[in-house]
């Protein structure tokens, strides 16, 4: 299998969108199984740094992949790309800290 590019993931994620119908609505349903989704992955975490839990990568990677479809709907719904959200936040980060990320950066950054 080759990896996908995120457009073409978010083409391929919006095949199986509906719940969200369009509009607002939409917005509401991506932004509340994103924080879900999310909400489920840092139980994970949680439970593999505090608890001792073996959780296998894969069981990560599900819940990632979980993340990622409601943030492509996320996108989907405002009218947006991933690729083009991928990019802007790159080039954000790379004028933020142009020698890579430092504490004292950081700190010091414009905001």
């Amino acid at each position: 299998m080759t990896d996908l590019g995120l457009n073409e993931y978010q083409q391929l994620a919006a095949r199986t969108s509906g719940a969200g119908r369009e509009g607002d609505f939409r917005k509401v349903i991506a932004a509340l199984g994103l924080a879900g989704e999310a909400g489920e992955f840092a139980n994970l975490v949680k439970k593999l740094t505090a608890h001792g839990h073996a959780i296998p990568p894969e069981t990560l990677a599900d819940e990632l992949g979980d993340i990622l479809w409601y943030l492509a709907e996320a996108a989907s719904a405002c009218g947006l790309e991933l690729g083009a959200i991928a990019q802007g936040n790159v080039d954000k980060l790379r004028k933020r800290y142009p020698n890579g990320f430092s504490e004292d950066a950081s700190r010091n950054r414009d905001r």
